[in-house]
């Protein structure tokens, strides 16, 4: 097992320390009951709203696209069960802005019957071009699961006159209460790192740092056990500081590289995805599963 002890840190200018009330990070995840309508907002995602694939009426599956990408930063939005298109109207979006958007409204039928036309997936990613992948990523609706809800099949096609030789991955999750990415690492471990591989794979490069604030042992024992067969993937315990899981200070403190105030993690050589948006991205292309669920 390598250790992530020995790994330098740097540090960002200021950080702060709110308290921590973790208070629903020992609880396992579970499925909520299918509500009796789901409301898919057109816009879920950085970029251009997607354009609707089905009309009011149409039955629809599991895993179906129900929204087509606009444009090359845009994502394909999917059904999350089985049921019936009502509605194609505006209605209050989950924004603190407070205001509508573009929804398509579906009654479900409780069946949770999944689309039959869903892509097999397959075990062996290394026998797919990192375009293949790139294709898949996209085709699966995957947008980063940190928050910026960036359409990943971009991030992971950066531009060739910036050679990227890192891919980091955010496990730090310093926000004071949320704990979606401790369960997920505590839980799916196996197949973040399985989905970190693709995403190294996709990019033409090996080297990986994983970054988990120091306050998630668990997280940290299931990750490292995890990657201990893969040397070029390290898991490393930062510091627990705010905003110390935001993109730009978890690069300085992994690599002492400074993304520039507005330039990208690409212009510096690194790609950083979160602990989730590897995970789906494992889904995707292991089971043909798009993006149709997370963790809250």
């Amino acid at each position: 097992m390598h250790s992530h002890t020995a790994h330098k840190l740097w540090h960002f200018h200021g950080g702060t320390h709110p308290e921590q009330n973790k208070i629903t990070r020992d609880i396992e995840t579970r499925p909520i009951p299918l509500p009796a309508r789901l409301v898919l907002p057109l816009q879920q995602h950085i970029g251009t709203p997607s354009l609707p694939l089905v009309e009011v009426g149409d039955q629809v599956y599991k895993g179906q696209p129900v929204a087509e990408p606009e444009g090359y930063v845009s994502a394909p939005i999917h059904a999350p069960t089985s049921g019936r298109v009502v509605a194609i109207e505006s209605h209050p979006v989950p924004h603190p802005s407070g205001l509508e958007g573009e929804c398509l409204i579906i009654e479900t039928d409780g069946q949770d019957t999944w689309w039959p036309e869903l892509s097999a997936g397959t075990d062996d990613f290394a026998s797919l071009s990192p375009e293949q992948i790139r294709h898949q990523v996209r085709k699966a609706g995957i947008v980063g699961l940190g928050g910026a809800t960036f359409p990943t099949a971009v991030k992971m096609n950066p531009p060739a006159s910036t050679p990227v030789d890192t891919l980091v991955i955010n496990g730090a999750e310093c926000e004071p209460y949320i704990t979606c990415d401790d369960r997920l690492m505590r839980e799916q471990a196996e197949e973040i790192i399985h989905g970190t591989r693709i995403a190294c794979h996709a990019l033409g490069i090996s080297k990986v740092l994983i970054g988990i604030e120091d306050n998630k042992t668990e997280a940290i024992l299931h990750m490292t056990e995890a990657c201990k067969e893969f040397p070029d993937i390290t898991v490393i315990v930062v510091p627990t500081i705010y905003p110390g899981g935001g993109e730009k200070q978890l690069i300085k403190v992994l690599t002492g590289r400074e993304v520039p105030s507005n330039g990208l993690p690409a212009d510096i050589g690194i790609v950083c995805q979160n602990v989730a948006t590897v995970y789906c991205i494992s889904r995707a292309i292991q089971a043909g599963q798009p993006l149709i669920s997370r963790i809250v």
